[in-house]
Parts: C-alpha cells; structure tokens; sequence
C-alpha cells in the first residue's frame, strides 16, 4: 500500500500498472492510503504553525496560532483532504461509464488517493512555513498530480489513451470545482467566528 505511493513518485507508468492489476480484496487494503498519508501534512502545520510560525513581507515579527487554534485547523485540514479524495474518487466511479470505463468505487477512491501522493509528501513544507516557498512548492506538486492523474486514469480504467486524456480534464474541472467550494466555506466559516487565533508575542 505505501510502497505504492512511494514507487508512483519514481515509476508512476509502471505503479498505476501494478495497481491495475490488484484484485478487489488487495485493492480495497489501498483505500487506507489516503487516510494514512492525509496525517502527514496535518501534522506538519500544525507544528509548523504554532511552534514556528512565520512572517510576512520584510517584517521580522513571527506570526503564530495558538495550539488549541492550530489543533482544531490541523483536525478539520485531514477531514477536509479525505473527504475531497472521497468525493474525487465517487466522481471517478460516477463518470468512469460515461467513457467506456469499468469501475467501482473502490477504484476511483483508490486513484484519487495516489494521484495526491506529491500534495501529501509535498505538505511537509509545513514543519517550517516560508510563505513564497510553499506556494512554489504548491504549484509544482499540483502540477505534477495532474499529470498523475493523466497518466493513471487509462492505466488503472482500461481505456484509450484519448479518452483518457477527456476523462481526466473531467475530473480536474470537478476537482477545481470542489477546491472553489472549500476557499467559500472556509470565508464563511472565518466570518462567523471560527477564525484562527493568533498569539500576541513574537520573536
């Protein structure tokens, strides 16, 4: 299961081949994957964020969240992040007919799981938050996740490289549409009072 994620980022042809290739019972044991992987970036942040902090601009105080702030965000970040694999992956199965794909739920989750391998490692970032670097680093690893998802979507689905290359664009509008989603909850969820909370010294 976690060799999976590790050999994706080396071999990722020769990966979503063998994932392929898995039995429904062995296939099922990957659905822990995301659950399992989705603790590293919480953890990260959450230290990165209330033990180290970070700064804006030129300026040199240090910006932290309490722990208790930092905790519940860290919390609600892993439930946010399974739950947009959840989703992706329905919307893998609920499309995979459209395309001529045949599928389970099981299978859909599974390749959203390991499509988001660079977003999980790449959210170590977290443990020391330099603003500039972690949106470089972001923009990297959704790239190369999109390029996951191009290149396992026929592999694992049996289909065409062409209607792979239009099932994937699919998914990548749905999981745009998903990411837009959060940002407003997240604002409505800051304007009625769950903010994060800042602590009032500095370094």
């Amino acid at each position: 299961m976690i060799q999976h994620g590790a050999t994706l980022l080396i071999s990722p042809k020769a990966t979503w081949q063998r994932l392929a290739n898995l039995d429904p019972a062995q296939l099922s044991i990957c659905l822990i994957y995301p659950f399992i992987m989705a603790i590293l970036p919480s953890v990260a942040w959450y230290y990165g964020t209330s033990q180290i902090g970070w700064t804006v601009g030129i300026s040199e105080s240090v910006i932290r969240l309490t722990e208790q702030s930092a905790f519940e965000i860290a919390i609600l970040f892993y439930l946010v992040m399974v739950s947009s694999v959840a989703i992706i992956g329905y919307f893998i199965h609920w499309m995979s007919e459209t395309y001529g794909a045949d599928s389970t739920l099981t299978k859909g989750i599974v390749i959203a799981g390991y499509t988001c391998t660079p977003l999980f490692v790449a959210g170590l970032v977290g443990f020391y938050p330099i603003l500039w670097l972690d949106l470089l680093i972001g923009v990297v690893t959704l790239a190369w996740a999109t390029y996951l998802l191009y290149l396992g979507i026929p592999i694992v689905m049996q289909i065409p490289t062409e209607r792979g290359f239009l099932f994937s664009s699919a998914i990548i509008a749905i999981a745009m549409v998903i990411f837009v989603g959060i940002l407003v909850v997240t604002i409505l969820a800051w304007e009625y009072g769950f903010a994060p909370e800042f602590t009032d010294h500095s370094l």
